[in-house]
């Protein structure tokens, strides 16, 4: 049974964190080297600012970008899963399910689970080999390639008619 209790915010959030590891005048570059530099960022997205919490959210972002680019299976984000429960209450509607002792590398997982389920295949890497960010097609005919077409989309397709024009 897939159960989903993710929103469009956590697949936001998700993307920015998968995000944190962007090519910068071609060298990879660390959004959140730190504690003290993520703190920043970590609170922008609704998080405490402990070491402890870092340390997971980094370590996450590691499995899932993995697992994204199929370099691992879903088994490495058991580990930032461990411990979360999903309560259910009953409501005229139906039922509704609460989400308890999350951290933000529980929920960046629960969040790829979702697209998972929801928009399988939706959550790709940039088709650029040399960007490392990821994107989440919402085209209708699920064909988006790059992260940005300003950027990268047009960077792919300059190579290829250089390569066309001087082959």
């Amino acid at each position: 049974m897939d159960v989903c209790v993710t929103t469009v915010e956590d697949d936001a959030f998700l993307l920015d964190l998968l995000n944190t590891t962007p090519v910068i005048d071609g060298v990879p570059t660390d959004l959140l080297p730190d504690r003290a530099t993520a703190a920043e960022w970590m609170s922008a997205h609704g998080l405490t600012t402990s070491t402890k919490e870092w340390s997971a959210l980094v370590e996450a972002r590691s499995a899932l970008q993995a697992v994204v680019r199929g370099e691992e299976t879903a088994q490495v984000l058991q580990p930032f899963v461990a411990g979360v429960r999903l309560t259910p209450s009953v409501t005229p509607d139906g039922l509704d399910w609460t989400l308890e002792h999350t951290s933000g590398a529980a929920r960046a997982v629960l969040a790829w689970d979702g697209l998972r389920i929801h928009s399988p295949g939706r959550l790709r890497p940039c088709a650029n080999t040399e960007c490392q960010l990821f994107l989440i097609d919402r085209s209708k005919p699920n064909t988006a390639r790059w992260c940005s077409m300003s950027l990268c989309g047009n960077r792919m397709k300059v190579r290829r008619h250089y390569r066309r024009s001087r082959g």
